[in-house]
């Protein structure tokens, strides 16, 4: 399987690691750094975290860090977010090419547009969006408070942008208009989970939940037993009655559901549901990144100042 040349199957990964822990947390120390790492991060380098979430968690990490330096294992907004709430701070990134494609898609001018077409509407960006189309949004959101920041808004149309799977799991959620922008953004990596993948699924583990992200098309959605982020599906699954779970998003999930759920059986929707730029943070690009401090992520101050805005609404709101 896919996930196990990431660390994510049973066999060991400790046996990848470049330093021991000790050596990590005494430069960690030296440099009053902390460790943020997404979900879907390589097994080993949530093993060195100081913390493990998904967007929103991330996000309130970073905002109440004392750390003077942050390194960020995530993708390039996510570092973007943190050097926004952190100005006085440094913020590192292990690997500068760890660039969402699903931020890519929308556009300056796709989000322009569509506000010339619909100037009653306010603006509320995923936080999977880069810095400077945040900076002319109304709120940010995450997969984990999108409906309840929605609901929150004053208008009765909302943009939304970037992701399109997303936008209509919101709109099921809410009497809202929902408008994607752009029209047909997505992630790579859920998306090609199929429905022949659930099939498949469910006639190996017939007694298995399905939860799903999401960022799955909405054939998956509609199948499935739960609908959460990635921090979300890790509460369900403690929850819930059952003892098997086929889990429909990223494989990094399922190292942090095995090792905090031991107990409970889970199975990935795909093998190849691998976001490769999650991965390309490893323990010794983390090392190396501490040591030279470069790799800084840096937002311009005139961006800065406007996107905070949005961003803070949101965690405000959440």
């Amino acid at each position: 399987m896919i996930y196990k040349a990431y660390g994510y199957g049973k066999i060991g990964v400790k046996n990848m690691k470049v330093m021991n822990d000790d050596m990590l947390q005494q430069l960690k120390a030296g440099k009053n750094a902390i460790i943020l790492a997404h979900n879907y991060q390589r097994g080993e380098v949530q093993d060195v975290a100081d913390f493990v979430g998904d967007s929103l968690e991330l996000a309130q990490r970073a905002k109440e860090t004392d750390a003077d330096i942050i390194v960020f294992c995530g993708v390039d907004f996510m570092a973007e977010t943190a050097a926004i709430l952190n100005p006085d701070k440094k913020v590192l990134i292990p690997d500068i090419g760890a660039i969402c494609p699903m931020a890519q898609m929308l556009t300056m001018e796709e989000l322009f547009e569509a506000k010339e077409r619909y100037p009653e509407a306010d603006v509320v960006l995923y936080i999977n969006t880069l810095a400077e189309e945040k900076a002319y949004s109304d709120c940010i959101c995450t997969s984990a408070n999108a409906p309840k920041i929605i609901e929150a808004m004053d208008a009765d149309t909302i943009l939304f942008g970037p992701d399109y799977n997303l936008a209509k799991y919101v709109a099921k959620m809410t009497s809202k208009r929902i408008v994607p922008v752009p029209e047909y953004g997505l992630c790579p990596t859920h998306h090609q989970i199929s429905v022949d993948d659930l099939l498949e699924g469910k006639e190996e583990h017939p007694e298995a939940e399905v939860v799903v992200h999401p960022e799955c098309i909405m054939e998956i959605q509609e199948m499935a037993d739960h609908i959460a982020s990635t921090s979300g599906m890790v509460r369900y699954c403690k929850e819930s009655g059952a003892d098997e779970f086929l889990i429909g998003t990223e494989v990094g999930l399922i190292y942090r559901l095995r090792k905090e759920i031991p107990h409970k059986e889970f199975y990935p929707l795909s093998d190849s549901a691998v976001c490769p730029q999650m991965k390309m943070h490893t323990l010794e690009k983390i090392e190396k990144v501490l040591e030279t401090e470069r790799f800084q992520v840096k937002v311009t101050k005139n961006t800065a100042e406007r996107a905070i805005v949005p961003i803070e609404r949101m965690l405000e709101l959440s």
